[in-house]
């Protein structure tokens, strides 16, 4: 993974100096509320219904040992004792209190770790495959451009006020596991006739008016990818919509002016950018990418795995998939216990996640947009010993990608946005469907709950998804189906009225009944719905409510 130079280390600590005397001045009351805000939301820091609530950036979802214990350090020392890992591969506390910020902003600094950018108008923390470096499907790994896009996007003068923030992921498998197309830019890196390229994707995102990118480049060779993408920027900083925040995505100009358009003008800056020669040099991208080399496997070991343990047996099938190397795979760590607040971790649980990674993973980790936790290189021989620490840690559920790995936001618990709670819905869902049995017969099923519309929760990309509102004062949640995030992307459609928590549950427990009665050899819940259609899942919620 990445190391500091001279370079960043003196940006970030910069940062920190500099923020520490803006929150003494607040404390002295010199700054008022209004002259702070945008200085701690250039810091992550947020003013939430309760506290301060800290963003801290994990780029493209990569860190080590090291900086997950100084994470669950800081969970111990200046929050509640647990951290909150989210939908964009970062981890927020929610417990902060603002006399604390710059000395946790210090602390973060020691280990190459900040907040920088993980708010406000600008290009937010650039997210990834979690899997990059290990899958075994990936054309390469895409971390080193998505760690040159940081470098690139971090502290840019041109698009530090943008209209609205901007979101990029960046993958380079056709199997889409970062919700690419939901980006406000999305980058596959591709190979064609030997030469690697990306294929360049813009107007995506979720929120009040959710729409899948347009594909506005089929194949851009990979040293202009700076370039093409400071003129995908460009154009939208120009004409983004600032008169009105509801309108100043890049996915409204896309929709206004049209892809072709969007385009047109795109090819036309592109021309432009690239006469001023702002793509790095070659030795600059080997240098980035000589810190994503692989790690020193093993070679010889054998490639299989002892299933004696029937209980690791289940985690084998569900959470660790294929590896590139020989003798190893990727083992997914579920932050999803029946019952639990997804994507939580407790300070004594990271240490465990880092305990394994250093031992058993080549030191390194990943946060998924799942809100779970990866290991990405164990030797197969020692998964059984990964899984009996996480089983004490109570970290060994079965649930990948099934009914009880439900992506949740903060909600109403938490968040000044949300209009409903979303935390105890989840902790309802996964207790009605905790038997690992039947989430397995289920099969893949992504549910994903937000608790207001700006979706933070991705319910959109669900294949069940639910979104919390205010119906007269009174917490309501509407449910939608036939979503994905996924190479297969659609947008989840509403399927009538809402209910209250206990009514929005039952009405998943009859849309599921109706799958499994309905259901062809092979199917997965998403499907199955494509292939009925909403009617017959809407007789079945509607029939006895």
């Amino acid at each position: 993974m990445y190391r500091y130079d001279t370079f960043d280390q003196a940006i970030v600590d910069a940062r920190v100096d500099e923020f520490r005397d803006q929150v003494e001045r607040r404390l002295s009351g010199a700054l008022s509320e209004d002259q702070f805000k945008p200085l701690r939301l250039m810091n992550g820091l947020y003013l939430q219904l309760h506290a301060y609530m800290l963003r801290v950036a994990v780029p493209y979802g990569t860190l080590n040992s090291g900086q997950l214990r100084v994470l669950a350090d800081i969970a111990r020392r200046y929050d509640r004792g647990y951290g909150h890992f989210t939908t964009r591969q970062n981890l927020q506390y929610n417990w902060i209190q603002l006399k604390d910020a710059p000395e946790i902003l210090a602390e973060l600094a020691k280990v190459e770790m900040h907040a920088i950018q993980t708010s406000g108008n600008c290009i937010r923390n650039i997210s990834s495959d979690q899997y990059a470096g290990a899958a075994a499907d990936e054309v390469t790994d895409p971390r080193p451009w998505a760690e040159l896009l940081r470098q690139w996007s971090t502290f840019h003068p041109e698009f530090t006020y943008l209209p609205r923030k901007f979101k990029i992921a960046v993958i380079a498998a056709a199997e889409d596991r970062a919700a690419m197309r939901l980006h406000d830019i999305g980058i596959e890196i591709v190979s064609r006739d030997g030469e690697i390229g990306a294929r360049i994707f813009a107007g995506g995102g979720m929120g009040r008016t959710p729409m899948i990118a347009h594909e506005v480049a089929e194949f851009v060779p990979i040293d202009d990818l700076l370039s093409y993408l400071e003129a995908c920027l460009r154009v939208y900083n120009r004409y983004g919509r600032r008169d009105n925040i509801y309108k100043a995505r890049i996915k409204i100009l896309l929709h206004e002016i049209g892809a072709d358009e969007y385009r047109r003008q795109v090819e036309e800056e592109f021309a432009a950018v690239k006469a001023l020669g702002i793509d790095p040099p070659k030795a600059e991208f080997d240098r980035i990418a000589a810190f994503f080399a692989p790690p020193a496997f093993e070679n010889g070991l054998p490639d299989t795995i002892d299933r004696t343990d029937p209980d690791f047996a289940l985690w084998v099938d569900q959470n660790v998939v294929a590896h590139k190397q020989a003798g190893y795979a990727i083992a997914t760590v579920s932050l999803k216990p029946a019952g639990g607040i997804p994507g939580d971790a407790t300070a004594e649980q990271m240490e465990v996640v880092a305990d394994l990674a250093e031992r058993y993973s080549f030191d390194e980790l990943r946060v998924t947009h799942a809100q779970n936790l990866v290991l990405p290189h164990v030797a197969k021989r020692d998964l059984y010993a990964v899984w009996q620490a996480l089983n004490d840690a109570g970290l060994a559920e079965a649930n990948l990608d099934l009914i009880g790995d439900i992506i949740a936001c903060p909600g109403l618990d938490y968040c000044s946005l949300a209009n409903a709670r979303s935390i105890p819905l989840a902790q309802k869902i996964s207790r009605r469907f905790a038997d690992p049995a039947r989430q397995r017969d289920l099969g893949e099923l992504k549910l994903k709950i937000s608790g207001c519309i700006n979706a933070c929760g991705h319910h959109h990309a669900g294949h069940i998804g639910i979104l919390g509102v205010d119906r007269k004062g009174v917490e309501n949640y509407q449910l939608l189906l036939g979503g994905s995030g996924a190479e297969d992307v659609s947008l989840a459609k509403l399927t009538g009225p809402g209910f209250d928590e206990d009514g929005v549950v039952d009405a998943i427990e009859r849309v599921t009944d109706l799958y499994v009665s309905r259901r062809e050899d092979g199917e997965r819940f998403v499907d199955t719905y494509r292939r009925l259609g909403m009617e017959p899942f809407k007789e079945a919620i509607y029939a006895r409510s």
